[in-house]
């Protein structure tokens, strides 16, 4: 039976336009009845046509990259050419203008072309040339400039790819303020020639200890002057035995110059003098029968003796300008580095302190590959070195070093000289001392030793709680390194000054930098559930991505400030931040962090890459902690609907039974069982770390802000007086010892002080009385 063909497939049947115009049926593949209708034909030839356009776009901005990074490379080769062969500094730049690197030359040209005469390959130093697109440099007088110029640089740009010692608070000091009857301070600070600076110490417990030793042997006062010039009656340290009195005549101003003379002279390390003298004065007492100044000289000599027998380290044979010596030691282990510094003062042993660098691994991978000298065959220098010398450059440049150091390995001859040029002192350097020095040295390295495992276990211990807490709750991190965690908190007093917290936990530990305070404004006093959704709705409403129209009005109306404490607002979030009670903000800005909530959004991010690694830190976390049951879950829970995020990020933590610490439970916003995790597991540790960090985050600045609002926003009626800045203010108190002292004292008192005008000291006595 012959077989019919179907109408459908009939070579009769009409052909669509446009696949009359592709050469007919005969070009494609299939027959007309799996084409479809006419609209199906022209629908999928206009996507075919699209597709087709989209690749050659692609292929053409693919072509246009190659060849403009080829153009960058070409004219980055020819400013290389082009560099003078003096002495400089010169800084790596990617094309989001961010600092690579910056290094020292003394020549330039032929140090800056040495990073690309080879194929450096997969290396961290291959991988760094690789991203450059722009070079900078500065050309200087002598390598001394160049070392000044590139360390100052470096604290600035915090480039990625040098080794970085995190800027510390100055070292302290002990002060002898000039004064007819001087007294001891800590001090921490620049210091000027007004008074009489010993030290740097190592830590804050060094200097009190050596002033507690001066109040035992030697009396001096300790008091203010304000105090010292108001007192009728010895105070307690007199009767202590820690204070001679000068403040009433107890003791004449020879007799007080004489100790001040003593201590001067033992703390820059003449101590046997000092014990001489004084032991001549107690035998002359004994001998004209003043027995009982003698006993107070025999407890003094005691007291130094005690101290000095327990200091096993001196050395009393160095000179006194040889007495004070810094030792270095430098360890490396598991890809971190801790440079250890004691300091010698006096030819005392005051103590340590260990730094740990940043960057170590890209750093030194970058100095072993390209050397440190510009020779035509640079020498590899050792890591150690290189964490070594990166720490005296950054640390001794603009600071009085001590005329010695000892050091774990030895150091550039050059660096040394640029040091001694810039600080005009002769510094000598030793790195394999012998006798004391070394017991001292050896003890350095054992505390960088101990320093940097106490480092490493730590970080691992962070990194296990880190690892333990995703494990628990099924939270599968692109990188645990980079795992997220927010955390909230509300904290009122019985509805007063509500305020809530935001922690950031990242990288293993706490990000303090990157910690929030909400002031909660407009809600019930009490309400946490409110304010709970105030908060989360400030903090994330930028990240929604299709927020509700009440959702962006509530944002818009909790970004105004509501008070003068709110007059800055938060970077990330465009909400108001709190001020504690002296009117500092305590909710600090990460450098990443500040930019502009409107440079946020994705397009904008996508137009500029430097805008976009700014907001990177200001990504929405992995996962958000809130303090409370169901009822804060549930909360949090409507917001992100509302805002279009994921609530499965959402985790609360309840308190356990009798609110007993250990016994928490998790409780998840998208309706998995509550988790409760045993007393002893390191994700509960983590938990709890991250939680009672909010709460005491919260709970500060709700106290000071309650304390600004029951006390005027400020500690005195001072804060009220117009043109009474902070300045002017501490000078006030200072002179008149308090605020009850500026309220006693007259318009010409006032005018008295430095900065206050005769219609600024009428307004102040106006205001007090």
């Amino acid at each position: 039976m012959p077989r019919t063909r179907s109408p459908k497939s009939s070579p009769d049947a009409a052909v669509p336009a446009a696949v009359a115009k592709k050469g007919g049926p005969t070009a494609f593949p299939v027959s007309s009845a799996q084409l479809g209708s006419a609209a199906d034909v022209e629908a999928w030839i206009g996507n075919a046509g699209r597709e087709d356009t989209r690749a050659a776009q692609a292929e053409e901005a693919d072509r246009a990259a190659v060849e403009a990074a080829r153009v960058a490379r070409e004219r980055l080769l020819a400013e290389v050419a082009a560099l003078p062969a003096m002495p400089g500094v010169y800084r790596y730049f990617d094309v989001a203008g961010t600092v690579l690197y910056v290094g020292k030359a003394r020549n330039l040209r032929r140090r800056v072309a040495s990073y690309f005469q080879k194929d450096h390959g997969g290396t961290r130093i291959g991988h760094m040339i690789g991203r450059i697109a722009r070079l900078e440099t500065t050309v200087v007088r002598t390598e001394a400039e160049a070392l000044l110029l590139e360390n100052n640089l470096i604290k600035t740009l915090n480039p990625k790819f040098n080794i970085l010692f995190r800027d510390d608070k100055s070292y302290p000091y002990l002060r002898l303020v000039t004064h007819a009857f001087p007294r001891v301070a800590y001090y921490r600070g620049a210091v000027d020639r007004k008074h009489k600076y010993f030290g740097p110490y190592p830590g804050a417990w060094a200097v009190k200890e050596t002033i507690q030793l001066i109040q035992k042997v030697f009396r001096l006062r300790t008091c203010e002057d304000t105090v010292f010039a108001n007192r009728s009656r010895p105070c307690l340290l007199y009767q202590i035995q820690r204070c001679s009195g000068p403040c009433v005549g107890l003791v004449s101003a020879p007799d007080y110059a004489r100790d001040v003379h003593d201590a001067e002279r033992f703390l820059l390390g003449d101590h046997e003098t000092v014990m001489t003298e004084l032991q001549s004065e107690m035998m002359r007492h004994a001998e004209v029968l003043e027995f009982e100044r003698a006993a107070e000289y025999r407890n003094r000599i005691s007291a130094l003796s005690r101290v000095l027998h327990q200091q096993s380290m001196d050395e009393s044979s160095l000179s006194a300008r040889d007495k004070d010596v810094d030792i270095l030691a430098v360890k490396l282990q598991g890809g971190r580095a801790c440079v250890n510094l004691a300091m010698v003062r006096g030819g005392r042993h005051l103590g340590d302190r260990a730094y740990f660098p940043a960057h170590v691994e890209d750093a030194t991978a970058i100095g072993a590959g390209m050397g440190e000298d510009d020779d035509a065959a640079p020498e590899a220098v050792e890591p150690a070195v290189q964490v070594l010398e990166a720490f005296i450059a950054q640390h001794y440049l603009g600071s009085a070093p001590p005329p010695q150091w000892v050091t774990s390995h030895a150091v550039s001859k050059s660096l040394v000289e640029a040091l001694s040029q810039q600080t005009g002192m002769k510094i000598n350097v030793q790195h394999n001392p012998r006798e004391q020095r070394r017991i001292w040295l050896e003890m350095c390295e054992k505390g960088a030793d101990l320093a940097l495992g106490r480092l490493l276990a730590e970080e691992g211990s962070q990194r296990e709680r880190t690892r333990a807490l995703a494990d628990a709750i099924d939270l599968v991190p692109d990188d645990l390194d980079t795992l997220r965690i927010e955390c909230f908190d509300i904290s009122h007093t019985a509805g007063e000054a509500t305020q809530a917290s935001c922690v950031v936990y990242e990288g293993h530990k706490m990000q303090s930098a990157q910690y929030r305070r909400f002031n909660i404004t407009g809600i019930v006093g009490g309400d946490d559930y409110a304010a709970m959704r105030q908060v989360l709705m400030r903090r994330y409403s930028r990240f929604g991505v299709a927020p509700s129209a009440a959702a962006v009005a509530q944002s818009t109306e909790d970004a105004a400030p509501q008070d003068a404490a709110d007059a800055r607002s938060d970077p990330l979030t465009g909400a108001p931040l709190a001020a504690d009670g002296a009117g500092n903000e305590e909710a600090l800005v990460d450098p990443a962090l500040a930019e502009p909530a409107a440079a946020g959004s994705p397009a904008d991010l996508a137009a500029d890459p430097k805008a976009a690694k700014k907001s990177s830190g200001t990504r929405l976390p992995d996962l958000v902690l809130v303090d409370g049951g169901r009822g804060q879950v549930a909360m949090a829970r409507e917001v992100f609907q509302s805002l279009g995020l994921d609530v499965t990020r959402i985790v609360g933590v309840e308190k356990g039974e009798g609110r007993k610490v250990g016994l928490e439970e998790l409780v998840f916003a998208d309706g998995r069982e509550k988790l409760a995790l045993p007393p002893d597991s390191a994700a509960l540790m983590l938990v709890a770390q991250i939680r009672d960090e909010a709460h005491r985050f919260a709970i500060t600045g709700m106290r000071a802000r309650r304390a600004s609002v029951r006390t005027g926003s400020g500690s005195s009626k001072l804060e009220e007086i117009p043109g009474i800045g902070a300045k002017k203010r501490a000078k006030l108190l200072q002179r008149f010892g308090g605020v009850r002292g500026v309220g006693a004292a007259s318009v010409d008192d006032l005018m008295a002080v430095d900065g206050i005008s005769r219609t600024l000291a009428e307004e102040i006595y106006r205001a007090l009385h």
